[in-house]
């Protein structure tokens, strides 16, 4: 039995955890552990979302036990005190862990360089629980300053200080400075009063970007009423003070530290036994294994390589995590079996960062080419990064929650959308509409049967093979179809003549052609006469029209229902067969579609107790099938 431990549920951890146990699911030699004290994966990337009460506490933590759902990585919590790399052991306070392959991804924590009181005196902001604890900061100074009456004192309390004008401190200011304007009116306090500070010792903000982004990024910052302070030496952080420079004293209640990283706490008692550099990361070769420990990989912020060609160490961001994952599970699988070692190469596409929930800037391409994106395309740009890393994790489940709570539930218009897709209205209000929609299907899906019932050998949702017919013929029959379709008593009162049909919705002409050639194929022998398939594709199309009209109109899966009548709708139109009225069919499904049946229908009992059993078959927990 080869035991391989992994050290960290972060971006790195998770990733090469998954990554492991694909490779290695059919071999019951192979135990793969993944060792985390926190129970859940914390998406460090969207911190500031929640610490502006942008998304909800929970959106940026993902249990790992779902994560791991059907995959064979065992989810130990526990803390990890010290690494013994000659007996390749792991001990805790409660336990002591053997290990054949070791990854260590533990991350990184917040460094102060040596500054007086800046540990002491700042909130840190690199975990879960920081995020939340600024979150009710910030709330606390807002409720005191709006009962204080001393002056001085109000101002310190409505004074917020972002030490770090990197990725991290531009997004939590940018944040901050959004979420004034609610806090404000929430306790009447004036905005003129809060001020955000962000400072830096660095020359700009945001150093790693080009300065055309970079000046946007001041531009909107300023924007937004937010003082930038560059080129500040940070020399101490008093209780209710911030030094920046020898004479910028800046009295506040609340400063922030995200100036910096280096290794983990674990990683910093290891001392001689593995090479370090950078603030304590870990030296690695090609294959990103310790250079001093063969059998020990490392990955995410612990890296420290420089890759071939480049002067400075691969950055500590998620893409490097993410790149780094499955070199890593391939090299294990690799020395496991005798087979040939992969190099690491990165190829990073870019960084983005957002400036509040609207605005963001972005320098995104393919090595060597990159774009410039600011506004509406850099937002997109995030978004778009960030459901893929989702989808790699926990898939449809996590994606489909991430564009709830960015997208569609959004209070406030804090939406890169804005606020049109966020702005939500109870659900009875379509109920009259979803059962007048079910109603005509059920209505037009009986009148058909008694067509059927009457002639079983009718064929009239189909057109008579065009070659097969003359003209008079072929508009009778639309004219028939049209009838029995839509709407029979106005279809009636359109038609004049045989030779005259009724004004059918136009189709172009290449999706016509593909009807036909599928008509041709399935319904039509070589004499023009329909084939068995015809009856019987008639036969269901009426029984469809009466099963999805009597489940929207008692409200069963109506989303679906409300799908499938768009389908039949389409498909009507396709063949030339359908009048205007279509239009008010699709309007009224389209409609229907989100949540109708929930008020007044079965849906409000039945779905509940759906998800609950469906969450629990084995292919659904393995593929993240559902929703939360």
């Amino acid at each position: 039995m080869k035991k391989i431990v992994i050290l960290g549920g972060g971006y790195g951890g998770v990733l090469t955890a998954k990554k492991l146990a694909k490779k290695f699911k059919n071999n019951k030699e192979i135990e793969i552990k993944l060792i985390d004290r926190n129970p859940y994966h914390t998406l460090l990337t969207e911190l500031h979302e929640v610490a502006a009460n942008r998304a909800p506490e929970d959106s940026i933590k993902i249990d790992l036990k779902k994560i791991f759902a059907g995959l064979k990585v065992d989810v130990v919590l526990d803390e990890v005190t010290n690494i013994d790399f000659k007996t390749k052991k792991l001990t805790s306070e409660k336990a002591t862990y053997a290990y054949d392959y070791l990854v260590i991804g533990t991350g990184s924590k917040p460094t102060f360089f040596g500054i007086p009181g800046a540990e002491e005196n700042t909130l840190s902001f690199w975990s879960y629980d920081d995020a939340v604890a600024l979150k009710r900061q910030i709330r606390d100074m807002y409720t005191l300053a709006a009962k204080e009456k001393n002056a001085a004192v109000r101002r310190s309390m409505l004074t917020f200080v972002v030490v770090g004008a990197g990725f991290t401190g531009v997004e939590l200011i940018g944040e901050m400075a959004e979420n004034r304007d609610e806090l404000c009116k929430e306790f009447y306090i004036d905005p003129s009063e809060v001020r955000l500070v962000v400072a830096d010792m660095a020359p700009k903000v945001l150093p790693i970007l080009p300065d055309k982004l970079i000046q946007k990024a001041e531009a909107r910052l300023r924007k937004l009423n937010v003082e930038i302070v560059t080129s500040a030496k940070i020399t101490e952080v008093g209780k209710g003070s911030v030094a920046l420079g020898e004479k910028n004293i800046v009295d506040a209640h609340t400063v922030v530290w995200t100036a910096g990283v280096e290794g983990s706490e674990l990683v910093g008692t290891l001392g001689d036994n593995v090479q370090q550099q950078g603030r304590k990361r870990i030296v690695t070769n090609e294959n990103l294994e310790s250079v001093d420990h063969k059998n020990v990989y490392v990955v995410g912020d612990n890296i420290f390589f420089i890759p071939e060609g480049e002067t400075r160490p691969v950055p500590q961001m998620v893409e490097n995590a993410e790149q780094a994952a499955p070199v890593i599970a391939t090299n294990i699988a690799a020395d496991i079996n005798g087979t040939a070692k992969k190099a690491y190469k990165p190829g990073f596409h870019g960084t983005m960062v957002s400036i509040g929930s609207r605005y963001g800037v972005a320098n995104v391409g393919l090595p060597g080419k990159f774009f410039m994106l600011t506004g509406f395309m850099a937002m997109l740009s995030k978004h778009f990064i960030n459901m893929f890393y989702l989808s790699q994790v926990v898939g449809f489940n996590k994606v489909w929650t991430y564009m709830m709570h960015e997208f569609f539930h959004v209070e406030n218009r804090k939406s890169f959308l804005g606020g049109y897709f966020s702005k939500r209205s109870p659900n009875f209000w379509i109920v009259p509409l979803r059962m007048l929609l079910g109603g005509m299907w059920l209505y037009e899906g009986i009148d058909k049967l008694k067509k059927i019932w009457e002639d079983p050998d009718k064929i009239f949702l189909i057109p008579a093979a065009p070659y097969a017919t003359d003209a008079a013929s072929a508009a009778s029959v639309a004219v028939d179809a049209v009838k029995t379709t839509v709407d029979a008593s106005s279809a009636a009162s359109a038609v004049s003549t045989a030779k005259e049909a009724v004004v059918a919705l136009p189709v172009p002409g290449f999706v016509y052609n593909i009807t036909n050639w599928f008509m041709d194929l399935m319904f039509y022998n070589n004499d023009g006469s329909y084939t068995f398939l015809a009856k019987w594709f008639q036969i269901g199309m009426v029984c469809a029209e009466i099963v999805f009209g009597v489940m929207l109109i008692v409200g069963l899966f109506t989303a679906i229902s409300s799908i499938a009548t768009i389908g039949m709708a389409v498909m009507i139109w396709s063949t030339k067969m359908a009048s205007t009225e279509m239009l008010w069919y699709t309007a009224a499904a389209i409609a229907t579609i989100g949540g109708s049946g929930s008020v007044f229908g079965l849906d409000y009992y039945v779905l509940p107790w759906l998800k609950k059993h469906w969450k629990r078959i084995p292919l659904v927990r393995r593929w993240y099938l559902y929703t939360d």
